[in-house]
């Protein structure tokens, strides 16, 4: 059959006696109504009906049909309630990957609301800095620092980063506060080594418009961020990280800000998704979430500046 449409004209028919009455619950002609009852008979082989001036009546053969097809239209029934509550509600298993510190920092304690807003959802979670493909690795959302690099992807813009360079206070006490970038080639400098290319990464800062780039490396170059915290609140120098990553230390005063009259602007953060016609409930839900979680102006941000 083409499609359950002649089953449900036949089915209404069966159950009210009569293709006027078939027709006004369907919204049709009885003209339209008897003739989609003669094609299903047709299709068939069998007669279905017994049709009279008077009275529409079933056949054997119609009400064996019958039978079967109110289990059949109730199971479709249940069919598109389930499809639409699962169209609805997200569900099932979504795939992530995010950035080590980002995700520990940021997204990780924050993911107990989410969770228990959708109990239907499972949730796995990758944290690495590699690079990754979305579609090969049957990724859903991913957390990517920096530009996107594949233009295919869909990509929701989450927040600026911004860099602090900062000391332990016993640094500063024991080898002076820079004043300005220049002044960084006297300082011990614990730099980021960027291991796919083995170099160490710029620092920038921005003052009056004015771009200033410096490379620096020391004794100690680290290709983790957490760990150049650690290693700058140990104060064996001074380190450009993440405000995200340093601000529980600036607030604490086991680290203080340092050249706090340049602005060291950061890489975009965006929440990537592959392209769809229409987006999935559970990657809406997502990244919404972390669009509501990271504002334009993230509070880590008060941290960076000097209290």
């Amino acid at each position: 059959m083409e499609n359950l449409n002649a089953i449900r004209v036949f089915a209404k028919v069966a159950e009210t006696r009569s293709f006027t009455d078939a027709a006004k619950h369907l919204g049709l002609t009885s003209s339209a109504v008897s003739k989609a009852i003669t094609r299903l008979e047709q299709e068939l082989g069998v007669r279905l009906l017994h049709r009279t001036t008077r009275s529409v009546g079933l056949t054997n053969d119609g009400a064996s049909f019958f039978e079967r097809c109110q289990q059949i239209l109730t199971d479709v029934g249940d069919a598109e309630n389930a499809l639409n509550r699962s169209r609805a509600a997200p569900h099932g298993r979504l795939r992530l990957h995010m950035p080590v510190g980002f995700g520990r920092r940021v997204i990780v304690p924050a993911l107990s609301g989410f969770i228990e807003r959708y109990p239907d959802l499972v949730l796995d979670a990758e944290l690495s800095d590699r690079m990754i493909d979305l579609a090969y690795e049957g990724i859903d959302v991913a957390v990517q620092i920096g530009e996107p690099a594949d233009a295919r992807l869909i990509a929701r813009h989450l927040c600026h980063l911004r860099f602090v360079a900062c000391a332990s206070p016993d640094y500063l006490a024991r080898h002076g506060e820079p004043a300005t970038p220049e002044d960084l080639e006297h300082h011990h400098c614990l730099a980021y080594v960027m291991m796919h290319t083995g170099r160490y990464r710029e620092w920038q800062f921005l003052k009056d418009g004015k771009a200033v780039a410096k490379t620096v490396s020391g004794r100690l170059n680290i290709n983790n961020a957490e760990s150049l915290l650690e290693a700058a609140t140990a104060g064996l120098g001074v380190a450009m990280i993440s405000n995200f990553i340093a601000a529980d230390a600036l607030r604490s005063g086991r680290l203080r800000p340092v050249l706090t009259d340049y602005v060291a602007q950061g890489p975009p953060v965006s929440a990537v998704y592959l392209p769809g016609k229409n987006l999935s409930p559970k990657v809406r839900a997502f990244v919404d979430f972390l669009s509501d979680l990271i504002s334009s102006d993230p509070h880590w941000d008060e941290a960076t500046a000097r209290g």
